[in-house]
């Protein structure tokens, strides 16, 4: 009989179920490092996500996460035993991922450690397409190649299992295998600098070293979402436009926003100013009832106050922010609108520093400020993202709606609004997309903006959510 592909990858398979049908219970060590890796795949997961691990083992991990909802798959009839006895509440199959075959759809897929185990790494991720919808996420942790000697010592001195040849993949492996497969790869994270407990100072060394030095973690954490091949539908836009002393503003946020999709309403939301913005507001709404004009004055203060009560105003599919200062022409606002609604992304981002700006546009040290928070949300989010402060910020109302019921994982610290979306899309790890704009000089009006003291407030946000996303 010729060998084929078939062959060779239903060999493989009965290769690793029989190396763990022979396997003991893990040990203290592979307990504990489970243990960490549960923290950080519960970063990832709400309390009622549909979670499902391929190569679930013995169901440790599943036992320790956030959610009661979750399934698991082994190859192993052994693991698949103990996984039922050690968390009763999840569904369990033994199959191989390359043979899926189960009923969908998930929030969450997991592959940890198993990867490298697979027969066909593009014929699994291939299978775990027919289990998700385009907000899934598939969330994989494997060992780097750096630590491949120092795994081997642990296999020898029993503590580590032994396992089967490994497929040794580097992180470029696994996202050209993910795009191969039509998915696309979000966010890359480096964690467990210690990965066995040592009292007193495994979390130390995890939460406060690694990552200063991610390169030297065990374990890289690759967050990926279905590829869209649908065709876009036509939705409705809502456009938030916060104005606080912008009276000489107003008519032209109105002329100026183009109509998008498949209808766009204008929400302007005032906010305690001292010139005559809100009449000119209450003009603009009486004199165009052809419009989709929304008007509201906020109760509270600052723009991300102005921002959240302009969403909860909102009718449209789709969210813009544009400032009503207009040093973001409104006449981009189609090509945030065609990144949302086509999937190439689901967070699209404004950003004022790839095209020239005219003279006064933008200050000297704020445009360094601007450069310096970019470097260091792009570390933080574990995806790039150019210019964090740019007012015109764009996603689903599905999403925010997802950011707001998550918001007190962060809490109410920003005054802005940029920060909150920012920081919330990353926790649900939606993919974020950099939109170039070309940044005008105010025509009317002075900026809201106070260097000093904004840039301070700005500082101690970046630190409180480094503590929430980086340092955990």
């Amino acid at each position: 009989m010729p060998v084929t592909a078939i062959n060779l990858i239903d060999a493989h398979l009965d290769r690793v179920r029989r190396t763990f049908d022979q396997i003991a219970e893990p040990g203290w060590a592979a307990r504990g490092y489970r243990r960490l890796l549960a923290h950080y795949y519960n970063l990832h997961i709400s309390t009622d996500a549909r979670v499902l691990e391929i190569g679930c083992g013995t169901g440790t991990l599943l036992g320790q996460l956030n959610t009661r909802w979750v399934t698991g798959v082994d190859l192993s009839p052994l693991q698949i035993e103990r996984a039922r006895n050690r968390v009763p509440h999840g569904t369990f199959h033994v199959q191989a991922g390359e043979r899926l075959d189960i009923d969908g759809p998930f929030d969450v897929i997991i592959i940890s450690d198993t990867l490298n185990l697979a027969a066909d790494v593009q014929l699994l991720l291939e299978r775990l397409r027919v289990v998700s919808i385009p907000s899934t996420r598939l969330v994989i942790n494997f060992h780097s190649n750096l630590w491949r000697p120092a795994l081997y010592a642990a296999q020898t001195f029993g503590l580590k299992l032994h396992e089967p040849t490994s497929n040794w993949l580097a992180t470029s492996d696994v996202k050209n295998l993910l795009t191969l497969a039509d998915w696309e790869p979000v966010t890359t994270e480096h964690r467990l600098l210690c990965p066995i407990p040592i009292a007193g100072f495994t979390a130390a060394i995890n939460r406060l070293v690694a990552p200063f030095c991610p390169f030297l973690c065990l374990t890289v954490f690759l967050v990926a979402r279905p590829r869209r091949l649908a065709a876009p539908s036509q939705l409705t836009v809502s456009v938030i436009i916060p104005a606080r002393n912008e009276a000489g503003n107003i008519q032209a946020a109105l002329d100026r926003t183009p109509p998008m999709g498949a209808g766009t309403e204008l929400i302007f939301v005032e906010g305690h100013s001292r010139d005559n913005t809100w009449a000119e507001i209450e003009r603009l709404a009486r004199q165009n009832p052809e419009a989709k004009i929304k008007i509201l004055r906020q109760s509270g203060r600052g723009k991300g106050d102005a921002v959240r009560a302009g969403f909860a105003a909102a009718t449209g599919d789709i969210l813009m922010i544009l400032d009503a200062d207009l040093t973001m022409p409104p006449e981009e606002l189609p090509k945030f609108y065609e990144v949302i609604v086509s999937g190439r992304a689901e967070f699209a981002n404004g950003v004022r520093l790839v095209y020239p700006m005219e003279e006064r546009a933008m200050q000297f040290l704020n445009l360094c400020a601007n450069k310096s928070f970019g470097i260091i949300f792009s570390w933080l989010l574990g995806q790039p993202v150019k210019d964090t402060l740019c007012g015109t910020k764009v996603l689903s109302r599905r999403h925010y709606e997802s950011i707001a019921a998550n918001r007190a994982y962060f809490g109410d610290f920003d005054p802005f609004g940029d920060f909150d979306l920012l920081f919330g899309a990353a926790k649900l790890d939606l993919k974020i997309a950099d939109v170039p704009i070309r940044y005008r000089e105010r025509t009317y009006g002075s900026t809201n903006i106070h260097r000093w003291k904004h840039g301070w407030l700005l500082l101690r946000m970046v630190a409180f959510a480094a503590r929430k996303l980086k340092f955990v």
